[in-house]
């Protein structure tokens, strides 16, 4: 007899805080503790305070890359609308496994409020591909622009995971169609139905090439704010670390942390981010140090986000 859901639930989050608790315990086993709390202490307030509103802010821009793409595909989402179900993804993704956890709450109210059920599905789908295309991209470029710094071997085995991460993207995209089509005969009525509307929506979406491609671009500039927001942070700890190793080790680390082996990637994107800065010269205390704020900031806007967007529903249904 299976455990009941609840259960079930409780059990995977406690496994994940589990798994975030082994890794920072890895951590500060090998790294100073005292140091890294007084370079944790080294960031003013002020400061914390200024990259926390820029962090809130950026966001916005995946606002409207996620309410371009679900639209796009027959959702009709007002920006509103949009800006509630996704800042409550934020929130989500503090307590669901991986970054991704956040997209089901995302998706789940959205499927309330929008016109088409699979435009909200495959306008999700297409947005999560696009971010992390944008990761992609963005690693790539600092691939390019830090040669030097990488061994010869590093960088061939980074160069086969970001060549095979595309295609294989792709490819799974492109047998979700192929199974749907080859099923559609054997499927019931309803799932018929639902299927001619995910295909309408598919549709829908190849006819506008150049507003998928502007999502994309908005998925890359999103990114690279969250790189700049968090050499600012990295700076205030005393970690000055030349762009361009930012670039190369932010991405990579925080497509890491869609591994959902722990709380929202705590403590593996830590680790990710100290092991691909240390070629850049950067102190693995300190890299940690800046990581573990970047965390905080990165809780405390979802919580807030998240609990202005379940307010306002709930003042709405009031």
């Amino acid at each position: 007899m299976s455990a009941p859901a609840p259960r079930r639930v409780w059990l995977s989050l406690i496994l994940r805080l589990g798994g975030s608790a082994l890794v920072l315990a890895v951590l500060f086993h090998f790294l100073p503790v005292e140091e890294l709390w007084r370079t944790m202490r080294r960031i003013s307030p002020l400061a914390w305070l200024a990259v926390a509103a820029g962090y809130g802010a950026t966001h916005f821009i995946g606002v409207f890359k996620w309410r371009l793409m679900v639209n796009l595909a027959g959702a009709g989402l007002s920006f509103p609308q949009a800006m509630r179900c996704y800042f409550a993804g934020l929130f989500g993704n503090i307590f669901l496994p991986s970054l991704v956890g956040g997209d089901v709450i995302r998706a789940g109210l959205a499927l309330k409020m929008g016109r088409s059920k699979a435009g909200v599905l495959l306008g999700s789908l297409l947005d999560r591909m696009l971010d992390t295309a944008a990761l992609a991209i963005i690693a790539t470029i600092g691939v390019l622009l830090a040669p030097g710094a990488l061994s010869p071997e590093l960088a061939q085995r980074l160069w086969r995971f970001l060549g095979l991460a595309a295609p294989l993207g792709a490819a799974g995209v492109a047998l979700l169609f192929v199974a749907a089509w080859m099923l559609r005969d054997r499927c019931s009525y309803r799932m018929r139905r639902r299927l001619a509307k995910l295909r309408r929506a598919a549709r829908s979406m190849a006819r506008q090439p150049l507003r998928v491609a502007t999502a994309l671009a908005l998925g890359v500039t999103l990114q690279m704010c969250l790189v700049l927001l968090m050499t600012r942070i990295a700076h205030e700890c005393g970690l000055d670390v030349a762009l361009r190793g930012w670039v190369f080790a932010f991405p990579l680390a925080k497509l890491a942390g869609l591994l959902p082996v722990t709380q929202g990637g705590i403590g593996v994107r830590e680790a990710a981010q100290a092991v691909l800065l240390k070629p850049f010269g950067a102190p693995p205390v300190l890299t940690v140090a800046a990581g573990l704020i970047w965390e905080t900031v990165v809780i405390v806007v979802g919580l807030a986000g998240g609990s202005a967007a379940f307010w306002t529903m709930r003042a709405r249904r009031d």
